[in-house]
């Protein structure tokens, strides 16, 4: 009988989120999870489990009523071990009991933080877990104070809200103790702010984190990909909140009846939030049309690599984009900020946004099959689930239960997949020692 083998680092990653959402399954299964009578039914139990490991942020309960403090905390280790990488979080426990990392274990590190080097693996690992922790302590507080100060809730709970908050905030998970998650936090800016700048440091990814730690008032020595993220992570924020807060400026239902600031605070939070986090302070199924669009393009490109984010990325869009300005230029080479990108990472960047929209474009048409919703609100839903936002317009306990399970595998493909496909594709290359004829096929 022959034995299974993972060749590959990047075969262990999603093997070891399957871990993570089957042990998160049987622990919210527990009738001691939930709030009411019995426990939990199976399909709410792993759609809950593969939401929050995967740092999605969709339901199918409400969950500050459904689920127990028990389930709560569940939810909540779910998600920081979903957020921090569990291979990650595995090779972190295998340094700190043999005091060492085996080659196999420095390549499955390498695979889920995308380090440069395997010399890079032991200082990534601690730096991620202490930065981690570390920004999560310092929202947490903020959070905290707030609460307890302006909505008199006692210290514990608003230590535990704040905690809970702080962590699917820098996880870009998206869930939410309130039952409206932040709508009544709309104008506040203190928890707004704090949150936003949470969800998009996680979404940076730890390599920029790193990097901008260290050369952060010398841009001019930034990495090609520090540079990339960081451009595109302030022209997707300043466009989607110039376009959420213009289309939705009168609508009565979201940000009509808020005050100028209110509006603006509000425009750039829900901004935010298509980076893969999922919160919202604005009622999304009472947006309009053309501000769903947006935030479907925003949800499928996602955030930084290596980092809590979703989606495609945002390093994956730019090269796309940097192929595209240099095939109209007619140049035979792709050039950006002086330096030539290879032709692996053209095509990688290529096979990922073209698998990707295939994923969704077939998954969307699956789920308006199976659920008879309007195409709008369906395209949302499934973008959200596979890019692991969590925004919803509110469709998603309604899905029939097939639906649920298709939402269920995008989760899981759209956090794992595009990691251990890229990976794969990169490193793959094998030389080719001939060159075939060559024929060019008719485009346009």
């Amino acid at each position: 009988m022959r034995t299974l083998r993972l060749r590959h680092p990047a075969q262990l990653v999603p093997l070891a989120f399957l871990i993570g959402v089957a042990v998160g399954t049987a622990l919210l299964a527990l009738p001691v999870a939930r709030a009411g009578p019995g426990g939990a039914s199976g399909l709410e139990a792993v759609f809950t489990a593969t939401s929050a490991i995967c740092v999605t942020g969709l339901a199918v309960v409400d969950t500050p009523t459904y689920w127990s403090g028990f389930g709560e905390a569940v939810i909540l280790v779910l998600i920081q071990v979903g957020g921090f990488g569990i291979m990650t979080l595995a090779s972190l426990l295998s340094l700190l009991v043999a005091r060492r990392l085996g080659l196999r274990t420095r390549l499955t590190a390498q695979a889920e933080t995308r380090t440069l080097g395997l010399g890079d693996v032991r200082r990534v690992l601690i730096g991620v877990a202490l930065f981690s922790l570390a920004f999560e302590a310092v929202a947490a507080v903020v959070l905290a104070l707030r609460l307890a100060t302006t909505y008199d809730e006692s210290l514990g709970e608003a230590v535990y809200h704040g905690v809970f908050h702080a962590v699917s905030a820098f996880n870009n998970a998206g869930f939410a103790l309130y039952s409206d998650n932040l709508i009544g936090f709309a104008t506040d800016p203190v928890i707004s702010i704090t949150i936003a700048v949470a969800i998009i440091a996680g979404g940076l990814g730890f390599p920029v984190l790193f990097e901008l730690r260290r050369e952060l008032v010398s841009p001019s020595t930034w990495t090609l990909h520090t540079r990339i993220v960081v451009w595109m992570t302030l022209i997707l924020l300043v466009t989607g909140t110039a376009a959420v807060t213009a289309f939705e400026w009168s609508n009565p239902e979201t940000l009509g009846p808020l005050s100028v600031g209110g509006k603006l605070l509000a425009g750039f939070f829900q901004s935010v939030q298509p980076r893969t986090a999922g919160f919202n302070s604005l009622d999304y199924s009472e947006m309009n049309e053309t501000t769903w669009l947006v935030t479907d393009v925003l949800m499928f490109i996602g955030g930084g690599p290596a980092g809590t984010a979703g989606g495609v990325k945002v390093t994956t869009v730019a090269v796309l984009a940097f192929i595209v300005m240099a095939e109209v230029r007619g140049d035979p080479t792709v050039h950006v900020h002086n330096r030539r990108l290879p032709a692996g990472a053209q095509r990688q960047a290529v096979s990922v946004i073209v698998l990707g929209l295939a994923v969704v474009a077939a998954s969307t048409l699956a789920l308006v099959a199976m659920s008879g919703e309007n195409l709008d609100r369906v395209l949302f839903e499934t973008i959200s689930a596979f890019s692991t936002v969590g925004l919803s317009t509110g469709i998603t306990a309604d899905l029939p239960p097939e639906g649920k399970w298709l939402l269920i595998v995008l989760m899981f493909v759209g956090r794992v997949g595009t990691i251990a496909l890229a990976s794969a594709l990169a490193l793959r290359g094998r030389p080719i020692l001939y060159r075939l004829p060559e024929e060019r096929p008719i485009l346009g």
